[in-house]
């Protein structure tokens, strides 16, 4: 047998070698963190709904994606309006003040409505005064991002759930920097329609670690072909 690799190739290759595998066992190690992610969040979200001064005291990853069960009044008056879409067609999200019994003040999202109905009069059944409760799944929402187009305050169109922004543009003092996206309970009139949340997470980790290994073993074949070729190693 004869084993006589080129030192300088060997060593570049060798370095090569161990970020490939590095970054597959990184991969497999992201994918663990997923799958415990997911399992927690459909934990929270078959769990009955608590009461809003227990998530208060849960940190925010732990109280992410927990439905909570609130009492008190909607300000019906400071709606704010998040432009999406839903199967193609443009559709708003309402983001309507909730004052608890208690004076703390939240944001609920009450669902969708379509574009013809973001008039509040066209709707007005929906828009309940007085004591009502409301169950809902409490989400920290995602900041807009650099693309995000500017909102249209003359109208309360948002194209992002941009709280802070939200609440400054109405001289709103959150509770909590969170929204409540209420669940599918028909509404009066069946607007706004709620139960829109959405979970789901690009889990793509696995496919990602069996890339970065693969490419460590085309490197460690191709080493393997060069010197076989050049008769730096020979299996006799």
């Amino acid at each position: 047998m004869t084993l006589r690799p080129y030192p300088g190739l060997t060593i570049a290759c060798a370095i090569l070698f161990a970020i490939l595998c590095g970054l597959g066992t990184w991969q497999l190690e992201r994918l663990q963190w997923k799958l415990a992610l997911i399992a927690r969040v459909n934990s929270h979200m078959a769990a009955a709904p608590l009461p809003l001064n227990v998530i208060l005291a849960m940190g925010g990853d732990d109280a992410q994606y927990r439905r909570v069960a609130l009492a008190g009044r909607f300000d019906h008056a400071r709606e704010a309006y998040v432009f999406t879409t839903d199967q193609g067609a443009a559709v708003y999200h309402v983001l309507t003040p909730f004052r608890t019994d208690d004076g703390k003040m939240l944001m609920v999202d009450r669902g969708e409505v379509p574009k013809e109905m973001i008039d509040p009069a066209s709707r007005a059944a929906g828009n309940v005064a007085g004591e009502v409760h409301v169950t809902g799944v409490w989400r920290i929402p995602d900041p807009p991002g650099a693309f995000t187009p500017l909102p249209d305050t003359s109208h309360r169109i948002w194209f992002a759930r941009d709280l802070k922004a939200i609440a400054a543009a109405d001289q709103l003092s959150l509770t909590a920097p969170v929204v409540i996206e209420a669940d599918a309970t028909p509404n009066p009139g069946g607007w706004p329609r709620g139960g829109q949340t959405v979970v789901s997470f690009r889990n793509q980790h696995l496919s990602y670690a069996v890339t970065w290994f693969g490419l460590a073993l085309c490197l460690l074949g191709v080493w393997l072909a060069y010197h076989i070729s050049k008769g730096r190693i020979a299996f006799k």
